[in-house]
């Protein structure tokens, strides 16, 4: 299928005479529908050149580029958040999963279409191209409705690509159409205030070795800063937990920041800053944890054996208690004053941080690259002697200090390494820093899961079905605690490749 516009001064009568007159084509009849496009906050469907839209009862994948109909479901208008594990087993939901994961499917826009339907021959009086000439509106929330560029869809009837190219030609060179220069969807969004293609968490920001390490920092941490604003709404509505693990990545990058390049703040500016970060990512914390504990519920109930794992629901029912008064505790923080004064302050002090004086701040004027460099260097070398004294019998607590170190290794790595210094030696080291994380991580997540389930057992032990519940819980705590065990022996595996002699030298031979 493609899409074309028509020329600025044609009217849509104008328009349907043009390729009635011009093209062999009959007029099908005239009907109206109305679309509404889904995608994730972060925009996963558009990245991967799909659309969803739910139109006359069904819910259908689209693919952007052709318009072809990947899979389908009858669905009633959604009303809430989507997610595709909530689908019924299909080909919609095997389509979706994997691209969307735990995301949820959002309402982007809804448009209002009253379409032509045209059939076009050929030489032997054949239908071979169908097409449609389409008047769509944006229908905004108030009811009120914003008009969009009329546009003509022509398809192919199955075996006849080849007259379709023959309509394209004509459209573009004898009626003076032309190629759509953006999507229904894309200019639905737009018309509604929106960004097409979503929102994203990542932050990518172009920095050169040379620039000021001040101003280098003020345009990291103002992206950060951007990437939490943007998902504060998500957080506090709760339509995915995406929103706060988004959210809360960008603290601890803003922190890791704060906490490496402080020499780019004067101390007095930077410690209430550093203060109200923490507070920020431990008021986010239990909640984010308890999210996990819902989301990798399933996983848990595998570690038991079928005829066990209902026994499990009064633990279920337990978490997702836990979680709501977590969230409605989060809520109260995001919403207060002092969430919104640090925000607005911390934009406030970056964005004059480059003009303040240089005295009391040592590494403001430095290059970024031989700052970044230097910090990177020292990180690595940290992590080599706490990582090289570690044995599988070592305290819980060195291990998850190590992988704290790690984390602020990675986020050094990403925000200042991948943009300033050579990805032959970055990507080999970021390669290497992640499978010391997963293996740290692995070991952190089941010592955290073993606390909670033991935390749990009288809350559980008071619902109907308790003692079974822990019984099968006395079986997971058992399964979790010889992971972690695994993951201990596993750890040295994975540090020696990240401390080997060939690592240290080139991270030696690459950062100051």
């Amino acid at each position: 299928m493609s899409e074309f516009l028509p020329p600025d001064a044609m009217t849509l009568q104008a328009a349907g005479q043009a390729l009635s007159r011009s093209l062999e084509a009959y007029e099908r009849g005239v009907q109206e529908t109305d679309r509404t496009f889904y995608d994730t906050f972060d925009g996963l469907l558009h990245q991967a050149g799909l659309s969803v839209v739910h139109e006359s009862g069904r819910l259908m994948a689209l693919e952007q580029s052709s318009g072809e109909e990947l899979a389908s479901l009858a669905s009633a208008q959604p009303i809430e958040p989507l997610f595709a594990n909530q689908l019924d087993p299909g080909p919609l939901r095997d389509v979706l999963g994997p691209i969307v994961e735990q995301r949820a499917l959002l309402p982007l826009a809804h448009v209002h279409c009253r379409a032509r339907g045209f059939g076009i021959l050929d030489g032997h009086l054949k239908t071979v191209v169908r097409a449609m000439l389409e008047e769509p509106m944006l229908v905004e929330p108030s009811s009120s409705t914003v008009p969009l560029r009329p546009r003509l869809r022509v398809a192919a009837v199955p075996g006849y690509d080849h007259a379709l190219a023959r309509v394209q030609h004509a459209l573009e060179h004898e009626l003076g159409f032309r190629a759509a220069d953006q999507l229904l969807v894309d200019e639905a969004v737009r018309a509604a205030g929106g960004i097409p293609g979503g929102i994203s968490a990542k932050v990518e920001v172009p920095l050169s070795f040379e620039q000021r390490s001040d101003a280098a920092a003020a345009a990291v941490l103002s992206r950060l800063r951007e990437v939490i604003e943007a998902n504060l709404p998500g957080a506090i509505a709760a339509l995915d937990s995406e929103f706060l693990h988004d959210l809360r990545v960008s603290v601890r990058r803003s922190r890791t920041v704060q906490r490496q390049l402080k020499s780019v703040f004067a101390p007095v500016d930077l410690a209430g800053f550093r203060s109200e970060f923490q507070w920020l990512q431990q008021a986010t914390g239990e909640a984010r944890d308890l999210d996990v504990h819902v989301l990798e519920f399933d996983a848990l109930r595998r570690l038991v054996p079928k005829a066990m794992r209902s026994h499990l629901d009064p633990l279920l029912e337990v978490l997702r208690e836990r979680r709501a008064l977590a969230h409605g505790e989060m809520v109260g923080a995001l919403r207060s004053a002092r969430t919104e004064h640090l925000l607005a302050d911390w934009e406030l002090l970056l964005s004059e941080l480059v003009e303040l004086p240089d005295g009391d701040r040592p590494g403001a004027s430095r290059p970024i690259g031989e700052l970044a460099g230097e910090r990177i260097a020292k990180v690595y070398r940290r992590i080599v002697k706490m990582g090289s004294s570690i044995e599988p019998d070592s305290p819980a607590e060195r291990y998850h200090e190590l992988r704290k170190a790690g984390k602020e290794l990675r986020y050094l790595l990403e925000l200042f390494a991948v943009p300033l210094y050579p990805s032959e030696v970055v990507e080999p080291a970021v390669k290497a820093l992640k499978g010391i994380q997963h293996v740290l991580g692995r070991h952190q997540d089941r010592e955290v899961q073993i606390a909670t389930l033991r935390s749990l057992a009288e809350p559980v032990s008071a619902l109907p079905g308790g003692p079974r519940a822990l019984m099968a819980m006395g079986v997971i705590v058992e399964r979790l605690g010889e992971d972690e065990r695994a993951a201990r022996h596993e750890f040295g595996r994975r540090f020696d490749a990240f401390a080997s002699k060939a690592q240290r030298r080139q991270i030696k031979g690459t950062f100051p």
